[in-house]
């Protein structure tokens, strides 16, 4: 798709916090990599400002923006009530990560599932067709990872939240029979392939207080957060003996490729961004 971005164009990624974003340091090799003209920052919007933020940013010429946490369903329902048009992921998924703005219309996507897979597959090498996966999270990250999964064929998808209501709402919304939603304390019974974290409480402070037996038969452990050398649930499943894992440093590059995509019509490459981001990270 074309992005009918102009030749120097403004971007940002906007959340709460925000500061600790890697964003535009990849969003800057992008752009170095394809000789693209334009500026990346990060915006700190009030947690109850949400909607006026981008709006100022739009104002000031903003072409596009990144969004994360928490902000990103906020930001699907923020497009629909502005009249933008949504992409079918990121409504299936119920959550934007991704605004492009062209000549006053508006745009919302969701890139982050889209990301996770590419990680996945072609990074870690994780055939995701037919896996029995276990999805911890029933958030914006969650949902947009929920419907990815499901539409690359896994066979079973249990969700499992610390708010089990909020778990049922998202297989509702997901209307796939391959979605369940499972009790936290049934998380070991679950048989998991894949472990997927996709809570945050990585960024709220500390270890998931996990049932007995969740790392049983070693799945393949994948946190959708990323932090230097290890975050707390990849430790918490290497002290359980689980030796196979990942963090999602992977999937924020690949994610903002496809946001690259989406803004200036071209797929940056995205495997140097993510060895150099790898030796700051674990450097650190």
């Amino acid at each position: 798709m074309s992005s009918g971005a102009p030749p120097s164009a403004r971007y940002a990624v906007i959340g709460n916090p925000i500061s600790h974003s890697r964003s535009p340091l990849i969003h800057a090799a992008f752009a170095a990599q394809t000789g693209a003209s334009i500026e990346y920052g990060t915006l700190l919007a009030p947690l109850d400002g949400f909607a006026a933020s981008v709006e100022r940013f739009i104002a000031e010429g903003g072409a596009g923006l990144n969004v994360t946490l928490p902000f990103k369903e906020q930001a699907c329902d923020w497009v629909q009530q502005r009249g933008g048009s949504i992409s079918a992921r990121a409504l299936a998924a119920g959550a934007v990560n991704t605004l492009r703005f062209d000549a006053g219309e508006v745009l919302g996507d969701n890139t982050d599932g889209a990301g996770l897979v590419r990680d996945l597959e072609l990074r870690h090498g994780i055939a995701l067709r037919g896996m029995r996966v276990v999805l911890l999270g029933a958030g914006g990250a969650a949902r947009g990872a929920a419907q990815a999964l499901l539409a690359r064929g896994v066979a079973a998808l249990l969700i499992a939240n610390r708010t089990p209501a909020r778990a049922r709402q998202l297989v509702t919304a997901l209307a796939d029979q391959r979605a369940s939603a499972i009790e936290w304390h049934g998380i070991g019974a679950a048989g998991a392939q894949l472990l997927l974290q996709a809570t945050s409480a990585a960024f709220t402070g500390g270890a998931l207080e996990l049932p007995a037996g969740v790392f049983a038969g070693q799945p393949f452990c994948y946190d959708m957060t990323y932090a230097p050398r290890s975050t707390a649930f990849l430790d918490q499943a290497r002290q359980a003996g689980c030796r196979r894992g990942a963090d999602g440093l992977g999937m924020l590059v690949e994610q903002a490729a496809e946001s690259f995509l989406l803004w200036r019509g071209v797929r940056p490459q995205t495997e140097p961004v993510y060895r150099s981001l790898r030796e700051q990270l674990d450097g650190a």
